[in-house]
């Protein structure tokens, strides 16, 4: 009994070796069949590559962006031969992120920005490869006319961008001058530093990370387990026939498990060159403005070691798995004889576990601090999302078991799913998986939206843009008249700003001054009536009080911190004996003012160099590019001005991040998804040519033929994502239970997945059309 236990190794060996010549050595037939299974393959093994890549890549971003912040960089209170004035200067083109910053050199040592040669000069920039693609572009022809003051001297390198697809500038500017603290805008550094570390995720955006990446890879394991299983049909009978000339049923599988090994490991191989392209032209894709660079796609050597191992691993174990009721006779498949019937009492045990994993943790309020076992979580959802994998082909089985009649055409679709119909479904559980995973992230981020998409208190409807010039730059000059000259814009509204500090027990406090026209100050406070000369107190947020009329206020004309400066001395302010109290309002931005309000005759006198100013502009919408004319218009009339858009919300970094994380991943998913399902399409149509070529021989009309191929899809498509929608609103409905959020179902969102899931496939079908029509040919009955 020793002997058979000491030569099992070299038993499998052997098999596994027959099976591998079998698919390398059957001609024609064989090849075709291994190199559809390697595709299939090599094309879930390519996603799961870049997804080991991308913590690098995303690392590699972080850190490049980190290299070049100014946020945390070392400061200086005096100008020197090491120090640099800064200032940060994005614009908004066509709603495209334009990051970059005005840049002046203030001695020979003073640091360079990352990925430069030199810091630019005045009149000249740097700019990164996309963005000087884009001014070279007709598209960009008003962005290159609103930085036609600076002409190109440098293109900045990798190193001073966290992408190739990346707009960013410097612009130097002989303009900068420091002349306040540090919270306005133009800093002295001498040198860049990386911001502080960043913040944990929290327990909710953390669960949205999970979802995220179990939902998004779980299709593409769906998906490689169901490419091994390429050709099954023919190679079920092909092993019937092993077991009439004497193989056992355990050799046969196993022989089938080495044909499948090398259909895995043909994929490997695909799969790294199709992730080699991939890489390369990942360079040249930009998702919402978030591109990456080739070279920091490198996956985890741990991680790419375990897709290499995993994948052939798990064509044999599923090989083995599949064919465990497969074969039992010899003449089994050959006959046709009808299969036994698919157990479900195990099939329930996999989503039933998910569920025993997930529901004690519904409890714990993730939102209110508590972590929870990301493990635990991981492998719930994992279980649930799977467990659609193992309940659909029963489900399916017993749909097509009690149809009978109808056309032909649907006739010939149920009797083949009712001979095939695991392997019609092994298509659909990849479609449903991930949309289900869709449905379940699309509640969740519903769930948690308000928590991380927050009010700016902005209200566009009374201004679309906001332009700020910082103090100690000429005060507002001509900006307010460019930009009210602007084709297109309804309203420009000015407002300069001073503060002076009280004297006495609350020395130290900050009281605004705000001068304007009374047009201006209504946008600011309510106003019965104003005329040029009026004053108003408003009350102060800063002391908690209003001001009285008479109270006396010192100036800093200059805006400097320091008590020796030679601009120590402040401008002595009395508050108007007339000044009426009035009630503030928020300006366009949200802001809620306090101080005084002056009409322009009664402005402070000599303070010019401490004015902060803004101008609040409304445009027309219906005249092309008017916001653009606008920045234009700003930045020429001052080249430090700042232009602000508007917007009703504002979306927190790390809940912005996610979402584009799940957007790069969706499309891919996506991408992969229909590429696999066509590929899965084609090798099943090409199964099955002789039995088309023979029907059509036999006088079956191609519409009836076309109209089966339909259904054949239709049914587990349709059953598969009616068990997505299930499966994906009870997984959604556990997380926010775990998120302590009320459950809300949009039927809406739950339609629009299913609809997309839905319109892929119905895609993907026409697409197989053409290679469907070619097939039906009596020609296609010859045999070499």
């Amino acid at each position: 009994m020793s002997a058979p236990q000491t030569s099992a190794p070299r038993a499998w060996a052997r098999d596994l070796g027959m099976g591998v010549r079998f698919a390398f050595g059957g001609g024609r037939e064989g090849w075709t069949r291994t190199l559809f299974t390697g595709v299939g393959v090599g094309l879930g093994v390519a996603l799961l590559l870049i997804s080991t890549a991308l913590p690098s890549a995303l690392t590699a971003r972080y850190e490049r962006g980190d290299a070049r912040s100014m946020i945390n960089a070392p400061r200086a209170e005096q100008p020197g031969h090491d120090t640099l004035l800064a200032m940060r200067a994005d614009q908004t083109y066509h709603d495209m992120d334009v990051e970059g910053g005005f840049l002046r050199a203030e001695g020979p040592d003073a640091p360079v920005p990352p990925g430069l040669r030199k810091i630019p000069g005045p009149g000249e920039m740097a700019v990164s490869p996309a963005l000087k693609q884009l001014l070279d572009s007709p598209d960009g022809k008003g962005l290159r006319e609103r930085l036609e003051d600076w002409r190109v001297s440098e293109i900045i390198g990798e190193s001073g961008l966290m992408g190739p697809g990346e707009l960013f500038f410097y612009a130097g500017s002989d303009r900068l001058q420091k002349t306040g603290p540090e919270q306005y805008q133009v800093i002295r550094i001498t040198g860049f530093a990386p911001v502080e570390e960043r913040e944990g995720l929290d327990p909710v955006l953390t669960l949205l990370v999970v979802l995220t990446f179990v939902a998004l890879l779980l299709p593409v394991t769906v998906f490689i387990a169901s490419a091994v299983r390429f050709g099954g049909e023919r190679r079920d009978q092909r092993l019937a026939a092993l077991r009439l000339v004497g193989a056992d049923a355990r050799t046969v599988r196993r022989i089938a498990a080495g044909e499948a090994l090398a259909g895995s490991l043909v994929g490997l191989l695909l799969g790294v060159g199709f992730f080699a392209v991939g890489r390369e032209l990942a360079g040249s894709f930009t998702l919402r403005q978030r591109s990456v660079f080739p070279a920091d796609l490198n996956p985890s050597p741990e991680l790419a070691a375990l897709v290499a191992l995993a994948v052939p691993v798990a064509a044999v174990a599923v090989t083995l798995f599949a064919l465990r009721g497969v074969v039992i006779e010899p003449l089994g498949i050959v006959r046709t004889t009808t299969p036994r019937g698919r157990r479900m009492w195990w099939r329930l045990l996999l989503p039933l576990g998910g569920l025993g994993l997930l529901v004690p943790l519904m409890g714990r309020r993730a939102d209110g601090g508590g972590n929870f076992n990301q493990w635990q979580v991981g492998a719930g959802i994992a279980l649930l999302l799977v467990g659609i994998t193992a309940v659909l082909p029963w489900l399916l089985e017993r749909l097509v078991s009690r149809l009978s009649g109808g056309p032909v055409s649907w006739q010939l679709a149920v009797r083949r799913l009712q001979l095939t119909g695991g392997g019609a479904a092994r298509p659909a559980n990849g479609v449903a998986v991930a949309v289900a995973g869709a449905i379940a992230l699309q509640m969740l981020f519903a769930a948690v939206e308000s928590d991380y998409v927050a009010s700016t208190g902005q209200d566009p409807a009374r201004a679309a843009l906001s332009i700020s010039l910082p103090p100690g730059n000429e005060g507002m000059g001509d900006l307010p008249a460019k930009v009210a000259a602007t084709k297109g814009v309804v309203a420009a509204v000015p407002l300069t700003a001073v503060y002076g500090q009280q004297p006495g027990p609350d020395d130290g406090s900050r009281t605004e001054i705000t001068i304007g026209t009374c047009e201006a100050l209504r946008e600011v406070a309510v106003l019965n009536s104003c005329a040029d000369g009026d004053s108003f107190v408003l009350t102060d947020p800063y002391s908690g009080r209003p001001l009285r009329p008479g109270e006396k206020l010192a100036i800093d004309p200059f805006l400097d911190s320091s008590p020796d400066s030679e601009h120590s001395k402040a401008v002595e302010w009395t508050v108007p004996a007339g000044a009426r109290p009035v009630t503030g309002r928020e300006d366009p931005t949200g802001r809620i003012r306090g101080g005084v309000l002056l009409t322009p005759s009664l402005a402070p006198r000599g303070v010019g160099a401490a004015e902060n100013a803004h101008v609040f502009v409304q445009v027309d919408g219906s005249v092309p590019d008017a916001l653009e004319k606008v920045r234009t218009a700003a930045l020429k009339a001052n080249p430090l001005s700042r232009t602000l858009t508007l917007k009703y919300t504002k979306e927190k970094a790390g809940y912005s991040a996610i979402r584009t994380g799940l957007f790069f991943g969706a499309t891919a998913v996506l991408i992969l998804i229909g590429t696999s399902l066509l590929v899965s399409q084609l090798e099943q149509l090409r199964e099955r040519k002789r039995l088309l070529s023979a029907l059509v021989a036999f006088g079956t009309k191609r519409s009836t033929l076309s109209l089966s191929v339909l259904w054949q899809t239709a049914l587990p498509i349709g059953l598969g994502l009616a068990l997505a929608a299930v499966a994906g609103l009870g997984l959604g409905t556990v997380l926010m239970r775990m998120t302590g959020r009320p459950v809300r179902i949009d039927w809406s969102s739950v339609a629009a997945m299913t609809g997309a899931g839905a319109a892929l496939v119905a895609l993907v079908t026409l697409l197989s059309l053409p290679v469907l029509v070619r097939l039906m040919r009596p020609d296609g009955l010859r045999t070499e």
